[in-house]
């Protein structure tokens, strides 16, 4: 299955708010991280990936700071602001609220693809 660009560019938001609600990541364990819970249905590249990251740090949505990873090399860690746990809050809500809408005009069981 492949997703439309619009589909991919509206969820990026939510999709990187909720991973960093797990903990702080960099852009290759975000990159991994959404192919992991996709089941390997989205597959995002570093293009992709890294103008969201600092649209969300210059929202202030996200935070970042580089480290010395354990390998020696350094890596920029993004982390999640209470400004972006607020607007993951948001995104949730509307998010549900979209599904709902689409299951109902659809005539669908939740649980059917």
């Amino acid at each position: 299955m492949l997703f439309s660009k619009s589909l991919v560019a509206a969820s990026s938001k939510p999709l990187i708010l909720g991973i960093l609600q797990e903990g702080s990541s960099y852009g290759y364990k975000i990159i991994q991280r959404v192919k992991e819970i996709s089941d390997g249905k989205m597959e995002w590249a570093d293009g992709m990936l890294y103008p969201v990251l600092h649209r969300l740090e210059k929202d202030k949505l996200v935070v970042s700071k580089w480290t010395m990873s354990p390998e020696g090399r350094h890596r920029k860690y993004y982390s999640i602001t209470g400004l972006g746990k607020e607007a993951l809050h948001a995104e949730k809500a509307s998010w549900l609220a979209m599904n709902q809408i689409m299951v109902s005009l659809w005539n669908l069981n939740p649980t059917q693809p």
